[in-house]
């Protein structure tokens, strides 16, 4: 190979964070196993995929390609270029993909061989994933070259069915490595946001994806608090900045999806608070089996996420996984005429509201379980084996405890399952000792039905503070915790 495996390559220092992604690369490409052959990239759109693929084939002298949309006869041609540019020996006519990929391995001997946006190719020639099974057999053309290849793709779905099931290259892969969004806190930093309010307002719209700050809103930061609506109306409510459309793009590049408006449909209800399958339904005046599909496409693509109910069997939720498309649905698709008639600013005023309510205060939430999910055993007394929101059924009231982050001990066969910490989050308001009664009504009913909460801490996380009974309360009881935006981004 061409990396000894004592000179592994440094990430270059224009990489922000991606130490992770950067070293599983690096031992993919320097591994001495023989068998290392196939890894298999994949991600969200504008997630720096390729430009961290691009690094890692410039550091060790591979051969790096990104496909486009194109017929085959066209893809075939632009890739004879391509490999062509890169030998130094003008350029290759290929008359189908089992002579291209012979050449290919053949002049890329012992070298990184790194192909971007597979899914345009695969598309174009459903037959290419069984070629490379081929090369890659034991007698083919990859394992005789000693090359390695790397395939990344941003059409989750295609992704995802590369290694699935009875596909052409499921066990032939080595590395399967998914580029996510920055977390809140590196993407914060990403932003050179140090208010912790601010932050989370910004997260809440652009999330962690590194493409919206550099390329898509010109490294425009909002300067403070009383500049996040004047951000917001000359970035992502402003028809001439393409992240204006970006909402609409992420679902239309998803190559499944053949009716964009039931998706954005389904998007809308979810973003509207209905995310149960009935009140996805419900919402959009379908039956529950029609959404199905819908339903399964969106999660294969990474857009939403299924979570199950801790404390109620056969319960579950959908939540939107990207930031801006709850934006969008929430804000923007309502306000779409006078939006593209250039009255950003009539749009925003009337949005105040829904913008608090159905984007940042779902969204603080789930900053919240993310949090639990990093605390760790100091903050809950154990490590977590669950976190999610749940619903306790309250018989006596005839009414139910939402609990928005709930935080479960792992499952120990022939023990109660274990409740370390019951939580509620609220953005904009001012927290009080009613919310610690709230959470203490919810244990007690857990604990009835047969959850071990002896231990269970009582959990306030609050983007407006606490008041000083409540502060109190949490100074004698070291079993109610109080969780801030300091907290939070600590």
């Amino acid at each position: 190979m061409t990396i000894p495996t004592t000179a592994e390559p440094r990430k270059p220092g224009h990489i922000f964070d991606r130490d992770r992604e950067w070293g599983g690369l690096v031992k993919f490409v320097a591994s001495p196993d023989p068998d290392v052959r196939l890894g298999i990239v994949s991600g969200r759109r504008r997630q720096g995929k390729t430009y961290l693929l691009d690094a890692v084939a410039a550091a060790v002298d591979g051969f790096f390609y990104t496909a486009t949309e194109d017929t085959e006869t066209d893809a075939l041609a632009n890739f004879g270029r391509a490999l062509g540019e890169w030998t130094g020996g003008g350029r290759y006519a290929f008359a189908d993909w089992g002579e291209a990929l012979d050449r290919l391995f053949a002049v890329a001997t012992g070298k990184l061989i790194v192909i971007d946006e597979f899914p345009y190719l695969s598309k174009a020639s459903p037959a290419l994933p069984s070629l490379l099974q081929r090369a890659l057999e034991p007698r083919g053309a990859a394992r005789q070259s000693r090359s390695r290849l790397l395939l990344c793709g941003s059409a989750m779905s295609v992704m995802g069915r590369l290694l699935s099931g009875s596909a052409p290259l499921r066990g032939r892969a080595s590395l399967e490595l998914v580029i996510r969004p920055l977390g809140y806190r590196d993407a914060a930093t990403f932003w050179g946001i140090t208010d912790p309010r601010l932050a989370v307002l910004v997260h809440s719209i652009v999330g962690g994806t590194p493409a919206y700050r550099r390329e898509f809103v010109a490294s425009d930061v909002p300067s403070g608090l009383e500049d996040f609506d004047s951000w917001v109306l000359r970035t992502v409510l402003n028809s001439q900045v393409p992240l204006f459309r970006e909402a609409r793009y992420l679902l239309a590049e998803e190559t499944e999806i053949r009716d964009p408006a039931l998706y954005h449909a389904v998007l809308g209800a979810i973003a509207a608070g209905r995310n149960t399958r009935g009140g996805i339904a419900d919402h959009i005046g379908r039956k529950s089996p029609d959404i199905s599909h819908p339903l399964s496409v969106l999660e294969d693509s990474q857009l939403i996420s299924h979570e199950a109910d801790p404390f109620r069997k056969g319960r579950s939720t959908y939540h939107i996984q990207e930031p801006l498309i709850s934006f969008y649905e929430a804000v923007m698709r309502r306000e779409w005429t006078r939006l593209e008639r250039g009255d950003p600013a009539g749009a925003w005023r009337g949005a105040q509201a829904t913008f608090s309510s159905q984007v940042v205060g779902p969204h603080f939430e789930s900053l919240c379980r993310e949090w639990a999910l990093d605390a760790g055993e100091n903050a809950f007394g154990d490590w977590p084996g669950t976190i999610a929101a749940g619903v306790v059924p309250d018989p006596a009231n005839r009414t139910q405890i939402q609990v928005d982050v709930a935080v479960l001990g792992s499952e120990i066969p022939g023990e109660p399952q274990r409740v370390l910490s019951l939580g509620e989050a609220k953005w904009g308001k001012v927290m009080t000792p009613g919310h610690v009664k709230r959470l203490r009504r919810a244990r007690d009913l857990l604990a009835v039905k047969g959850h071990d909460t002896s231990r269970t801490k009582l959990t306030c996380y609050s983007g407006a503070g606490f008041d000083d009974d409540l502060q109190a309360e949490a100074r004698e009881d070291d079993l109610v915790h109080l969780v801030g935006l300091d907290t939070l981004y600590a």
